[in-house]
């Protein structure tokens, strides 16, 4: 027997066999099981998401010889002809290949006589948008007063070319396209059923690739079982599809991390020397970032990150994420105006570097070999003349404000970024005798709380006083000044000294009184911030 393709040998043969497509089934089986049916139904939604297997269903509903049922028997005659294709009241017609107004006349001039075995007569005309403006108007005319024996199921992937007075005699169900989690569950049982060896990494692969279809997904399938011999992993998957794996950008956020230029383009030369689609690149390179910056603030969201990217989620500070995902996200939409992908590719690339927050200090190492610190965010308040900072000393020993200052120095050197930075930021020093800290943590920001975080934040502190500690971080109403609270009131007095050294400046008032001008206040930028 001649190999069948998955997408044919896995057509579903009921309403309970379809993947993903509920709100339409539910609606479907309470009409057939009220006996409320409509004369004319549209299914719409992108390629491959099921709208003519969902029509062939509804035909064999309709037309069971058990009766009309949501839930066919599939063993009659009637329902093995409609799942064999070859049901002589089931009249299939492509709009596509028959667009003329003839065409149309032809098809419907036999609608007035009762079907010849089944039911009800079924008209399922696929991508009907396809049709001509004669034939749309021929088609309308039946539409209006079609006889009892006759139902028209209508499909399209552009719902928007129809015209109104069609779809208002149309009873409408929109496919949503399949989520890839959807998509990647479905194809384990079908590989599991077929015993065909594969990988979790493979079938996320595939799921992505469909990009919603399940139809294409299969037929990826048949492709990637073929490539690989019968079974299926994710270097052969990815190799058939071009496709990026998220490890393989682990050189490319090394390199933004770390400043460095050329580690930069040694990855984009990787890319080139294995001849991959930049476009693809790009993208994947925005879905990671979208992934880290979840993974920074809602950590619950994003249990299944692969711990190679994972780790970049404390490299960057929440703000830098965000800057370099709309750096990606225009030198994307760019990318067809570069002279070449390539050339795009790494103006994209460079520019996220140059962008960054003092990108050009970040890769530089002092004179005793260690590097500087990597990120603007972990100097925001460093007091000047100080490079490190010792532990602060218990709060029975000196005042509360004396600690919070020793706390506030500290908190400059250590080095977190992202939700970890802001943890610290908002949070006062209670204590730290015996090694044992504990924090109180402002509950205006207890959503950034939890036991990863934590442990991020008691690893910076004991790597800054380079011994070990126990930390313990409460969430409770604050009424001292946070680190965060006295940057904030800090900033706000230098630009107040700013403003008012410009108000006195003799020059400046000139120049204001020469072209009766005003100073705009909100532009005034100290300087050194």
């Amino acid at each position: 027997m001649s190999y069948q393709v998955l997408a044919r040998k896995l057509r579903p043969p009921d309403f309970e066999s379809l993947v993903g497509q509920e709100h339409v089934v539910r609606a479907l089986t309470h009409a057939l099981t009220s006996g409320r049916l409509h004369h004319a139904y549209l299914f719409t939604g992108t390629r491959g998401v099921g709208k003519t297997t969902v029509a062939r269903l509804l035909a064999k509903c309709l037309n069971c010889e058990t009766g009309v049922t949501a839930k066919p028997c599939g063993q009659c005659t009637t329902c093995r002809e409609i799942a064999e294709g070859r049901f002589v009241d089931l009249i299939e017609v492509d709009a596509a290949s028959r667009t003329k107004v003839d065409d149309t006349r032809d098809l419907l001039e036999n609608v007035q006589y009762l079907p010849t075995r089944g039911r009800f007569k079924v008209y399922l005309i696929d991508e009907v948008h396809m049709l001509s403006a004669a034939s749309f108007n021929a088609l309308l005319k039946t539409l209006e007063e079609p006889p009892e024996h006759v139902k028209f199921l209508l499909a399209t992937t552009d719902p928007k070319k129809v015209p109104v007075t069609v779809l208002s005699r149309c009873l409408q169900f929109q496919l949503k396209n399949l989520l890839p989690e959807r998509i990647a569950a479905y194809l384990d049982e079908v590989l599991v059923a077929e015993d065909i060896e594969h990988d979790a990494q493979s079938l996320d692969l595939i799921a992505r690739a469909a990009r919603g279809s399940m139809r294409d997904a299969l037929s990826i399938l048949d492709q990637s079982i073929a490539f690989g011999g019968g079974k299926l992993t994710a270097h052969d998957v990815g190799e058939l599809l071009g496709t990026i794996e998220r490890r393989e950008l682990e050189d490319i956020l090394e390199a933004l991390a770390a400043n460095d230029g050329p580690g930069l383009l040694g990855a984009a030369e990787h890319f080139a020397e294995r001849s991959a689609d930049f476009r693809e690149v790009l993208s994947t390179l925005l879905g990671t970032l979208h992934e880290l910056a979840v993974l920074q603030l809602v950590p619950d969201n994003a249990p299944g990150t692969d711990p190679a990217v994972a780790q970049f989620a404390d490299r960057f500070d929440a703000e830098t994420l965000q800057l370099l995902y709309q750096i990606v996200l225009i030198g994307l939409r760019d990318l067809a105006l570069a002279p070449d992908p390539r050339t795009g590719f790494e103006m994209t690339l460079l520019r996220a570097l140059a962008f960054q927050p003092d990108a050009g200090s970040g890769n530089r190492a002092g004179e005793d070999g260690q590097p500087v610190e990597k990120r603007a965010a972990s100097k925001q308040h460093r007091p000047a003349g100080k490079r490190t900072v010792g532990a602060p000393r218990a709060a029975a020993r000196i005042g509360a404000g004396e600690q919070d200052d020793e706390w506030y120095a500290l908190t400059g050197q250590l080095d977190v970024g992202g939700v970890a930075r802001m943890i610290v930021e908002h949070s006062l020093l209670e204590s730290c005798a015996d090694d044992h800290w504990h924090l109180t943590l402002d509950s205006a920001h207890d959503t950034l709380l939890n036991e990863r975080q934590r442990a991020v934040v008691e690893r910076a502190i004991a790597k800054q006083l380079g011994k070990p500690l126990r930390l313990t971080i409460r969430v409770d109403a604050v009424t001292r000044e946070t680190p965060a609270a006295r940057s904030a009131r800090e900033r706000k007095e230098r630009h107040a000294r700013a403003v008012a050294a410009l108000e006195a400046d003799a020059t400046v008032q000139s120049l204001l009184g020469d072209f009766d001008a005003q100073l705009n206040v909100e532009s005034v930028r100290p300087l050194g911030s």
